[in-house]
């Protein structure tokens, strides 16, 4: 159904995550991928959406001299938000040891912010999911982390991983969101693109 109202536009996903991939391709929604690397430094007043939001314009820059005129250019950028700061990807598996204990039992907030940028507009959206993690043992937490190598991934774990099986207890709002994407706000957005 998108993918006939789109026909007169290119989709351009700026995401190396195959998980980010994945969903486009399940949405039937025809893209290429175009990686640029950029360094994720924010100012650092932002809280919560206000990171993932900055964080997914500033992908968007890198490419704005480049996009022709049927182009929609698709970034995002997800944060764990715990305990009031944000928790991005790990750099060692002992920061991600501590990011999992510090989660451990509590709930946090995965915040995904997606912005579409075309040769005319940018428009940026973002959706907020509640999860609740149980008490996880140090065993479980070094037994994910040898076994994953969560390193890649906002707070160190995903969701549809094995710690997520074992340790989720509670999820409020969109599952897909903490996997990467919150595609019922790409779905929306792609539709009312199309319809201009």
């Amino acid at each position: 159904m998108l993918k006939e109202k789109l026909k007169n536009h290119h989709i351009i996903l700026a995401s190396g995550s195959p998980r980010r991939h994945q969903f486009l391709k399940d949405l039937k929604i025809p893209f290429i991928i175009d990686v640029k690397n950029i360094e994720e430094i924010y100012p650092e007043n932002l809280k919560g959406s206000e990171i993932t939001d900055y964080l997914s314009e500033l992908k968007a820059e890198v490419f704005k001299r480049e996009l022709k005129k049927e182009d929609i250019l698709i970034t995002s950028d997800t944060i764990v938000w715990h305990e009031n700061k944000a928790l991005g990807k790990a750099e060692t598996t002992t920061e991600a040891f501590e990011m999992l204990k510090s989660m451990s039992g509590k709930k946090h907030e995965v915040i995904t912010s997606v912005s579409f940028t075309t040769t005319e507009f940018q428009k940026t959206v973002n959706a907020s999911t509640m999860v609740t993690f149980k008490e996880l043992t140090k065993e479980e937490i070094d037994f994910y982390i040898l076994n994953y190598h969560p390193l890649d991934k906002a707070g160190s774990y995903g969701i549809q991983e094995w710690i997520g099986l074992i340790g989720i207890t509670k999820v409020e709002g969109s599952y897909f969101n903490v996997v990467g994407l919150p595609t019922h706000l790409v779905y929306e957005t792609l539709l009312e693109i199309a319809s201009l």
